[in-house]
């Protein structure tokens, strides 16, 4: 999929009032979701390296690199809103660095609408590195965690 079939498809989206848009083809899927404040954020999934995902945001390309050299999995934001370590500020953090996660063990919770969300692992690895510092307001499909999958 190139980048005029990408604008096409956020055109659509504009013109029928779509949040959300999912398409699959040639061993490709692209996700394109529109926030809140009405930028559409990209997600590019290729079927034939896993676990390599590139994020591509209207108006800019980011590609992990490091992300594939070393092999990482990035636990990504699912929704929008505060991020926390801990269930509260004497508690424990879920997750920290060198500690190995498994597959459904919550590492953070996200605060959306006064609602707390336990976001949990989706791979079993050593966590190589934090992204976010605790309270900090996140976005949709932002990396939180680097994880090195065992």
């Amino acid at each position: 999929m190139n980048l005029k079939e990408i604008k096409e498809l956020i055109a659509l989206m504009n013109e029928n009032e779509l949040i959300e848009l999912e398409v699959e083809r040639d061993g490709m899927k692209i996700r394109l979701r529109k926030s809140p404040s009405g930028k559409i954020e990209t997600i590019v999934e290729e079927h034939a390296a896993p676990n390599v995902v590139h994020v591509v945001k209207e108006g800019e390309k980011t590609v992990e690199p490091a992300e594939k050299e070393r092999n990482l999995i990035a636990i990504k934001a699912p929704m929008v809103g505060t991020f926390y370590r801990s269930a509260n500020p004497e508690a424990k953090s879920y997750a920290e660095i060198g500690q190995t996660v498994e597959v459904g063990q919550v590492v953070c919770i996200i605060e959306a609408m006064k609602l707390m969300n336990e976001i949990k692992s989706e791979v079993k690895g050593k966590v190589v590195e934090i992204l976010v510092e605790n309270a900090r307001s996140i976005e949709y499909g932002q990396a939180l965690f680097m994880v090195e999958p065992m």
